[in-house]
């Protein structure tokens, strides 16, 4: 049987312009070009071999035959629309996309998938590059973890989930010297010693020291990266004391590859924070995700 409609494009280039009386507003609602949606009505007018639409300088308007036309197909294509975005949206249901600021998805988030996974087999979870400025404009994921305070993201769904307490950490020699020798009764003592830091919280370490009781602490910091992994192997290599959050050194601690010189319960209002736009909160997908990475951050940081 030979087909005598139109294509979907053409269809919905003429609908939407004959709504809104506008190449240039149905461009932008079709997300196409100006060009794009001339050239489908043009190819359409063809098809039919009469114009639909009188184009002037101010508001398009429909020719009797557009009229007639489009009250024919424009309840139909709202239905096909409709049922399209059902299917998509029930498909997507169970597929999460999702950005994390690298070290901890690496350090901390990755590892512990498998149990997620093990939860809930039926949700698809992908990885979208992650974006220090993230806004949930044009192309996005469905939600993403990043550093910063709670109140830096208004209007979102947001939670906290980890990376509040911060421990220093050395290398298991270094605190075994400084100990021996009698040099390290406090956390001031710290100041003496060359002190490492991450390039983008380089304040890290005085609001470390203030918390723990030194109030006037004014740190001469030694050498910053920009990598929290390359931190910790500078740690390693003992070239300073390094601040950082616990839960990327955790298992560094637990293996006595560095050691906590003064582990006290410290606290900063910075830290990692799962974020998504508020009309994404009945996702099922992301609704699963986030109570099980609320409920294994809270045993993470009840256990020390």
């Amino acid at each position: 049987m030979r087909l005598r409609s139109p294509s979907m494009s053409e269809l919905h280039a003429f609908a939407t312009a004959a709504r809104l009386g506008s190449f240039t507003r149905a461009a932008e609602t079709l997300c196409v070009t100006q060009g794009a949606i001339s050239r489908a009505i043009a190819r359409l007018e063809s098809h039919f071999g009469q114009p639909l639409i009188h184009r002037n300088a101010h508001r398009l308007t429909l020719t009797d035959a557009g009229r007639t036309y489009l009250e024919a197909v424009a309840e139909p294509l709202a239905a096909i629309e409709a049922a399209s975005a059902a299917m998509l949206h029930k498909d997507r249901q169970h597929h999460l996309t999702l950005s994390a600021v690298p070290t901890l998805a690496s350090v901390w988030l990755v590892p512990r998938l498998p149990d997620f996974h093990r939860r809930h087999p039926e949700i698809r979870l992908d990885f979208v590059p992650y974006r220090r400025d993230e806004d949930f404009s044009g192309p996005t994921p469905d939600a993403a973890v990043l550093a910063g305070v709670a109140d830096q993201w208004p209007g979102w769904q947001v939670d906290y989930v980890i990376g509040r307490e911060l421990v220093p950490v050395c290398h298991p020699a270094r605190a075994h010297a400084r100990r021996a020798s009698g040099r390290w009764r406090s956390p001031a003592d710290l100041l003496d010693e060359p002190l490492l830091f991450h390039t983008t919280a380089p304040a890290n370490w005085q609001h470390w020291l203030q918390a723990a009781g030194v109030p006037s602490a004014a740190p001469r910091l030694a050498t910053g990266f920009d990598q929290v992994s390359i931190l910790v192997q500078a740690v390693k290599a003992d070239m300073g004391v390094a601040v950082l959050q616990r839960c990327l050194v955790r298992d560094d601690i637990a293996a006595g590859t560095v050691v906590a010189p003064f582990d006290l319960p410290i606290r900063l209002q910075r830290g990692y924070f799962l974020c998504a736009p508020k009309e994404r909160r009945d996702h099922v997908a992301l609704s699963r995700f986030r109570e099980w990475l609320l409920e294994v951050a809270k045993e993470d940081e009840q256990d020390r």
